[in-house]
């Protein structure tokens, strides 16, 4: 199960989220956290991040950092929207902001924010045979997106965020007669392209992200600030947002923030936030809208996951494994199979990270063993695996630390027969960690060596699951594999002392 963490540097607050992502691509949070920052007041006034903003945000970025850098995440990705997109001193600020997390900080498109949100949404709250409206009321922009049967279709994004539409029509309070019909002529003006593309498409369900949408969704359905959570997936009328918007246009601030479910830094910028959605909605004839609590965050995550970056990190590089197979060959090691061991290895590994939480990069340890165990062979079958350990040890293979080598040495020395034990000494003598690592990746390699016992790489795909307290491990093969599955089920006793997890083994034809 991989874990990955997103940062979303928007116009009115920074957001950080840490999750795993199991095989569905469903995420499991970690850790969250959220600043309101105002990053947008200063570029959309002056057009450049002042001195005061970007000490604020860097300032939570590092904290955020710290957060999740002990979580040992695969991978983080930080994306800044509308308002870097529009500083002039962008470049300034991103570095600033990159030194604070410690890796970079890009700026993203407004397509590409709107590509993150509708994945966000699918994630969280999908709709796989419908086609849906997603809003997104940012604080610099809008992103407005159809999705049809799970896919990401079109999207405008739109200079119509709070925090800009606030600074530049809401100068009065309550914002006065004339604010309000500049306001909405705005809106119009902005948003016509995407109504009259949109205008003419039925839509199964109107969805609205970001803070303003909870707020607005809290407000109609008096849930207090408190219990915000509670808003994902109610519904707002159209009806019930029009007598919101009239209410709240004619309070002044401190009227606003007594509104149930409008916090003290939204309450200022609410009104315009509320007139987008409402100008959505009566354009394109929709009835209703729904909050979705997911945004950039989790669309982040989800697209990390499915272009499994960081997977890297518990694989050989190029370089690495052309040492290994080198070696492999030179002790005759039938290649064909030392791939598909490794490769079967590699597939466990990655499924199994949910229990065994081993750095990423011990992978790599786990895949060279497989490649170099059989190479024992060269100097006896009898007792190879001992020929093994020795060949490994006393073998130059560069780009592999004196600890590395030493643990694929032990991994191989271990492939078969007993596990390691108190009469194993130069295992005992082996730092604890180290000890434990390989407790959890002897089994690993004992069933990738099962999966392809007969040679003949009759495995053409597997499966491993963890499902309520129980590893299952599917094999699929177009031919017989009565005898891999039969060693793979003679793993199952020291799966269990190793993980304390019973492990089933079925087989698929076809």
């Amino acid at each position: 199960m991989p874990r990955y963490a997103a940062i979303d540097i928007g116009s009115n607050s920074v957001r950080m989220l840490a999750a795993d992502v199991d095989a569905q691509g469903h995420l499991t949070p970690l850790a969250g956290e959220r600043q309101v920052t105002r990053l947008g007041e200063s570029v959309f006034a002056q057009g450049v991040i002042s001195e005061q903003a970007q000490g604020l945000v860097c300032g939570m970025l590092k904290k955020m950092a710290q957060t999740y850098r002990k979580l040992d995440i695969k991978a983080v990705r930080a994306v800044a929207t509308a308002a870097v997109r529009d500083a002039s001193n962008q470049r300034i600020f991103l570095d600033r902001a990159s030194e604070a997390i410690g890796s970079p900080v890009e700026i993203v498109s407004g397509q590409e924010e709107a590509r993150l949100i509708h994945l966000g949404v699918q994630v969280r709250w999908a709709h796989p045979r419908s086609r849906i409206l997603i809003v997104d009321i940012g604080g610099g922009s809008a992103e407005i997106i159809v999705g049809e049967n799970g896919r990401f279709r079109e999207a405008f994004s739109r200079p119509l965020g709070a925090v800009r539409l606030a600074g530049m029509f809401c100068r009065h309070d309550p914002p006065g007669t004339d604010d309000l019909a500049a306001l909405h002529e705005w809106i119009e003006e902005k948003a016509s392209e995407a109504m009259r593309k949109f205008r003419g498409l039925a839509f199964q369900r109107v969805i609205a992200t970001s803070a303003t949408a909870a707020a607005l969704v809290c407000a109609a359905n008096r849930i207090p600030r408190a219990r915000r959570e509670e808003a994902d997936r109610r519904r707002a009328t159209a009806p019930q947002i029009r007598k919101l918007f009239r209410e709240l246009s004619s309070k002044d601030l401190a009227q606003r923030r007594r509104v149930v479910g409008l916090g003290p830094r939204r309450s200022e910028i609410i009104v315009p936030g509320v007139a987008v959605l409402m100008h959505v909605l009566d354009q394109l004839q929709q009835p209703a809208l729904y909050y979705c609590a997911a945004g950039v965050r989790e669309g982040i995550i989800a697209d990390l996951a499915l272009r499994r970056v960081g997977a890297e990190r518990s694989q050989l590089s190029g370089e690495q494994r052309k040492v290994i197979e080198e070696t492999a060959r030179r002790f005759g090691v039938n290649l064909a199979h030392a791939r598909k061991t490794a490769s079967m290895a590699h597939t466990l590994f990655e499924s199994l990270e949910p229990l065994h939480r081993l750095a990423p990069e011990t992978g790599k340890l786990l895949e060279a063993a497989a490649s170099l165990y059989d190479t024992g062979r060269y100097i006896s079958d009898t007792g190879h695996h001992k020929h093994s350990e020795y060949i490994v040890q006393n073998a130059e293979l560069p780009g592999f630390t004196s600890r590395e080598r030493l643990l694929i040495a032990s991994l191989c020395r271990f492939h078969r027969k007993s596990m390691p034990g108190a009469r194993h000494l130069a295992f005992q003598s082996l730092p604890a960690e180290d000890r434990r690592v390989l407790v959890l990746l002897i089994p690993l390699l004992r069933l990738a060596d099962a999966l392809d016992l007969g040679r003949a790489q009759r495995v053409q795909a597997l499966k491993c699951t963890v499902q309520n307290g129980t590893v299952q491990l599917r094999i699929n093969s177009q031919k017989g594999i009565d005898l891999e599955a039969w060693a793979s089920g003679r793993v199952a006793e020291i799966f269990q002392q190793s993980y304390g997890r019973t492990l089933t083994v079925s087989t698929l034809r076809g």
